[in-house]
């Protein structure tokens, strides 16, 4: 073992000071006495260095001969003081935050999935079952759990993403696709059963060609880092599924390649990215850098906290024996502290330069905000995205919110970011089920939520507009069930939100019921088609778009199985091929119509004298709304677009111009006459969506001041002719 250098961080390959290659180790241990590098070959034997320092906390070491493919992992020597937060143990064997890749897996040796099992007692730091549970966490378990935990892969340093290679495409031009690595491909049939469930599967050409006949621009990848399973889950014969349970920021989860897990997995990531932007598809990650695996005082120890626990995670001052949980998961990371700020933001830069992505969604981002005081849109991690050369390029995502005090956050996160608006879910469910007291929100809901974003130099594709998501109904669920069906989860259906916003049709469940079954399928195209047709950034989940159910299972996150998985068989059924259409359809008009992807807020003004607002919003009767229609009790809501007040000019510097629309959302149970504005709005109406039919639209043209008949719980979408006859 050579001396060895404090940066940078992890397992580097590169050429020691005799020429020699070898790879160096630094790790952060700020509190800690000494570290051992252990290095582990194929038979489980294991070899122990003891490395150089500490130089300002970092421990460090070179080590002529060994490269990628060997895996390692430390041994950190210190206090066992659990009163004061002190937790450092030698006979554990921790991962390394900053490893790239993972070997191994967190489930017990020998276990079979679906049976059930626990994590061995000897991968926490503690005795887990010291007779008097509430003073466990305070005994030092000796055992050695090298044979029972994974081992980090030194891996050798991949060349940078070329510019040229990413899409790029404008956050006001993006359609977003939520999607789970695993789940999207495990019953593909035209995926090769051995790639199934793999970085390699969704790269395969029939995965990606679905994205394309779709039209998204972007997938929003669940967690893939490498996480571990919850002994609560193991227990039960389950196994953590959406991957909110991370114990590397830096691995790409080893479970998800088919190529091999020392090393192997980083390339076929990489080239899964590759394949996307050859399809001018990016690639977002949904990150979870607000927890660890390591769950509270109770929880194993994997890696941070047998580094050092008070120097990674919140502790309550009056009682460092603890963790602070504003997470709902047992920690909290404190990222306020400088290394721990450092090991997220190193993380990031990674996964953009080295493995390709475009952007990222922060789990729980309110957490990452907060300071002693609370969450400060002026936090460290803020300010040092929002300064970085290479973060502050990509899209940034922020699921608002934690659990902690002052945690909900929805409209304050500050440029470049954009939000997750539950907002807006909120409100369209409640509108299509018929639960919102007036139109008031909806408006603001289907104009990009000035409301909530039309201050501090934002734009409307700050809100991230969405139905549905991971958690919670899928879309067909959404009106078949009132009531969540999570009993497969094994904790007794309390798990989940109790309130969904959904409403079931009148019948609950699955039914025969052809009207039932009609006016469901119905009311998913409206919830699609609202969603496509609103101002904002909007954000399918894989599935929904070819009637995916859970059987009204709203917290599937342990449910590795057809459950969550996409069942591409559905599209065998005309009824679901035909929103998979509708679908396609309305992504292309949204990509055809700056007029629906506009990059300022509407001002509902003129932006020349006797022109035309650039947005209205009309009656039933065709005339604009007044301000006692908003606070009216009322199911119909139409809204005008106007394509020739667009305050934007394209690339060289023209005026945007664009077809207007009206867009009639009727949410009553009855059919509505609806009377057409007349001039100076337009001339002709053209129906271009209509949710009533699977298909097509296949009448008018109606002249101005005509009624139509707009059907019960249905959108019509009318491009606006102001010249012309009925030929047009």
């Amino acid at each position: 073992m050579r001396p060895g250098v404090p940066d940078p961080l992890g397992a580097r390959c590169r050429t020691g000071p005799d020429g020699v290659a070898g790879t160096g180790f630094a790790l952060w241990a700020g509190g800690a006495e000494a570290v051992e590098l252990c290095l582990f070959d194929d038979d489980g034997s294991e070899r122990r260095h003891r490395l150089a320092g500490p130089t300002l906390g970092v421990w460090h070491g070179f080590l002529p001969g060994v490269g990628p493919g060997q895996r390692y992992g430390y041994r950190v020597h210190g206090r066992w003081d659990p009163w004061t937060g002190a937790r450092w143990n030698p006979a554990k064997l921790l991962l390394d935050p900053y490893a790239r890749a993972v070997d191994g897996d967190f489930a017990p040796p020998g276990a079979v999935p679906g049976q059930p099992a626990a994590l061995p007692a000897e991968v926490h730091g503690h005795v887990r079952d010291w007779p008097q549970r509430r003073h466990a966490d305070t005994v030092r378990d000796e055992r050695d759990s090298a044979p029972y935990v994974p081992k980090g892969v030194v891996v050798g340093d991949a060349a940078p993403v070329p510019e040229r290679e990413r899409p790029r495409v404008p956050w006001a031009d993006s359609v977003v696709y939520e999607l789970h690595v695993r789940g999207f491909t495990m019953r593909h049939p035209g995926v090769p059963e051995e790639l199934r469930g793999t970085y390699a599967g969704l790269a395969h050409p029939a995965a990606v060609a679905h994205l394309r006949t779709l039209g998204v621009t972007a997938v929003e990848l669940l967690p893939v880092h490498q996480f571990a399973h919850e002994d609560h889950l193991l227990r039960r014969g389950l196994r953590n599924y959406w991957g909110y349970n991370p114990v590397c920021c830096f691995a790409p989860h080893a479970g998800y390649a088919a190529s091999g897990t020392r090393g192997e997995q980083v390339t076929e990531f990489r080239e899964m990215v590759r394949a996307l932007h050859a399809a001018g598809i990016e690639v977002l990650l949904d990150v979870v850098h607000n927890h660890t695996a390591e769950g509270d005082e109770h929880g194993p120890t994997y890696s941070l906290r047998g580094i050092d626990n008070r120097g990674h995670y919140r502790l309550p001052a009056h009682d460092p024996r603890r963790c602070t949980d504003h997470t709902g998961c047992g920690n909290t990371l404190d990222v306020s502290q400088p290394h721990v700020l450092r090991l997220v933001t190193d993380s990031l830069r990674y996964w953009v330069r080295e493995m390709g992505v475009d952007g990222f969604r922060f789990d729980l981002a309110s957490a990452l905000a907060r300071r002693a005081h609370g969450v400060d849109m002026l936090s460290p991690f803020l300010s040092a995205v929002g300064q970085d050369p290479v973060l502050r390029r990509v899209k940034l995502i922020a699921e608002p919110w934690d659990l902690g005090p002052g945690g909900y956050q929805v409209g304050a996160f500050p440029p470049p970011w954009t939000e997750w608006n539950d907002r807006y879910r909120d409100t369209v469910r409640d509108f299509w089920r018929g639960a919102l007291p007036d139109p008031r929100d909806l408006g603001h809901r289907l104009s990009g939520s000035s409301d909530l974003y039309g201050g501090g130099g934002r734009h409307p594709w700050a809100s991230l507009n969405h139905v549905t998501a991971h958690d919670g109904f899928t879309l067909r669920d959404l009106v078949t069930y009132t009531h969540k069906r999570n009993e497969a989860n094994g904790e007794g259906n309390r798990d989940g939100a109790p309130e969904n916003r959904s409403w079931n049709c009148g019948t609950e469940g699955e039914t025969d019921d052809p009207q039932v079954r009609a006016l469901r399928t119905r009311q998913i195209r409206n919830l699609l088609t609202t969603l496509l047709l609103s101002t904002g950034v909007p954000m399918l989940v894989a599935g929904d778009e070819m009637g995916r159910t859970q059987g009204g299972n709203n917290n599937a996150y342990c449910q590795d199985s057809p459950t969550s998985w996409v069942d591409w068989s559905l599209l065998a059924e005309p009824r679901w091929r035909a929103l998979l259409e509708l679908a396609a359809r309305l992504v292309r008009l949204r990509r055809a119509h700056p007029v629906l992807r506009r990059r300022s807020f509407f001002s509902g003004q003129p932006r020349a004298e006797g022109g035309l607002r650039d947005l209205a919003w009309f009656t039933a009767r065709g005339e604009e709304m007044t301000q006692a229609d908003w606070f009216a009790p009322g199911a119909t809501v139409a809204m005008f677009l106007s394509g020739r007040d667009i305050p934007e000019r394209d690339e060289r510097g023209a005026p945007v111009r664009d077809d207007s629309f009206l867009c009639v959302l009727h949410a009553g149970a009855e059919d509505l006459a609806f009377r057409l504005p007349g001039p100076p709005w337009g001339a002709w109406y053209e129906p271009v969506v209509d949710t009533a039919c699977e298909g097509e639209p296949d009448a008018g043209p109606y002249p101005a001041g005509d009624e139509v008949l707009v059907a019960a719980r249905s959108v019509l979408v009318l491009r606006v002719r102001e010249r012309g006859t009925a030929e047009v």
